[in-house]
């Protein structure tokens, strides 16, 4: 008797008890402390056939998965901020966020994206963004160069990062300042010789060949992300493709005098019309780049805003851009900031400093897949130097310089979503 008044008495209190919890929440506005090692902890779930939500403009773009005693220990030890939260609650927070009025929205994210990161195997005299934020969130990458790309292995990635990187055959334009430096010299050489192992007369020549093959990955439905000279100087590579761009210090003989006029800017991803710098004595490819005189700003003034999509009708860009901060300290590389009047129409504008009229964060489509240009070299370095010592990320946790990286390497885990328009 006693037991059966018990079991009615806990029937009769159970509208009224906690649900149990079952949902892990990891809030992503200023109230985390490693909005960095999140990513990591997600692509880690994803690994672990564990979903994760994507809560597009929710508390800085939160994540949420199944609440497992494993995912509550990654979480602890990577110092990762969260909380365990009811199945009332995460309902809730989704009932919220589908509100039509509300400019949120959920993103599921499924798959674990393959990441080949292009970068040579000799060590270079200065530091890479995207494999040190990569290393210091947990998540794996394959590094591929020449000979890789060559060979036809990119269609095994999902994701490909360019940084740091000059698709012209000119060795990043660094032949006044360092062409006696023993760096410098093994670079060349290297470069030479992947030239000549895969038959190619010039570097010139591999490495406009190689930017083609990365075109047809992004056609073919890969997701390519490029920073700092990658961007610039691969469309210039594209752009100039069959026509000799570079001087006699790079490449043996001299430049086409007619070269500008033989620019094809159909080929291009994302600028027309620009200028080619023949200058070899010149640090910069094109004025594609703005120049640093021209440009007024400092690391004291140098900032750029982050654009708001519609979540719900734009998940893309929305996913691309999120953050816990709209405006994002600003940072320099040998490609800085894009010139806006020469960015093509169709391109999706994501980051821009308006009254300088440059571009800094963008995006576009290719046939089945889409890339994404970042301009500059290290979020967290305003003026990163050739020789100096790589940025202590632990020291920047909360980077959102960063996190925009990082957002590039989860979007290819997202589930499709038929368009509403």
């Amino acid at each position: 008797m006693f037991i059966k008044r018990l079991a009615l008495l806990l029937a009769l209190l159970a509208p009224t008890l906690p649900a149990w919890a079952n949902h892990i929440f990891i809030p992503m506005d200023n109230s985390q402390k490693e909005h960095l090692k999140a990513y990591g902890l997600c692509y880690w779930a994803l690994s672990k056939q564990i979903e994760v939500d994507w809560l597009l403009n929710y508390k800085g773009g939160a994540f949420a998965l199944e609440a497992q005693p494993a995912v509550e220990s990654e979480l602890a030890v990577r110092g990762i901020t969260f909380q365990t939260i009811s199945e009332a609650q995460y309902t809730g927070i989704l009932s919220e966020i589908a509100d039509p009025n509300a400019n949120m929205d959920v993103m599921k994210l499924e798959k674990v994206p393959k990441i080949a990161v292009y970068t040579p195997k000799g060590k270079q005299p200065w530091d890479d963004a995207v494999t040190m934020v990569l290393t210091y969130a947990e998540i794996p990458y394959d590094k591929i160069y020449d000979d890789e790309v060559l060979a036809g292995t990119l269609p095994k990635y999902d994701w490909l990062h360019l940084h740091h990187e000059d698709f012209t055959g000119e060795y990043g334009k660094f032949y006044q300042t360092y062409r006696f430096a023993p760096w410098y010299q093994q670079q060349q050489r290297d470069a030479e010789a992947a030239a000549k192992r895969n038959g190619f007369a010039k570097v010139s020549q591999m490495k406009a060949t190689e930017a083609v093959k990365m075109q047809e990955f992004i056609a073919g439905g890969g997701f390519m992300f490029a920073m700092c000279s990658a961007t610039d100087s691969y469309d210039i590579a594209l752009a100039g493709l069959g026509v000799d761009m570079v001087e006699s210090m790079y490449d043996g003989d001299p430049a086409d005098p007619a070269a500008q006029s033989k620019l094809n800017f159909n080929r291009t991803l994302a600028f027309q019309n620009f200028q080619l710098y023949m200058n070899p004595m010149q640090y910069e490819y094109s004025n594609i780049d703005m120049d640093p005189r021209e440009r007024g700003l400092y690391e004291q003034n140098d900032y750029f805003q982050l654009f708001t999509f519609s979540a719900k009708y734009d998940p893309v860009p929305t996913m691309l851009t999120q953050n816990h901060e709209k405006t994002i300290h600003g940072f320099m590389g040998q490609t800085t900031a894009f010139r806006k009047n020469l960015i093509k129409p169709d391109v999706v504008i994501m980051g821009e400093t308006k009254q300088t009229g440059e571009v800094r964060y963008m995006h576009g489509t290719l046939g089945k897949g889409t890339w994404t240009f970042y301009g500059g070299h290290d979020p967290e370095d305003y003026q990163h130097m050739v020789g100096e010592e790589p940025t202590d990320l632990a020291l920047h946790p909360t980077s959102p310089g960063y996190r925009l990286i990082l957002n590039n390497v989860l979007f290819p885990a997202a589930k499709k979503k038929k368009l509403k328009t």
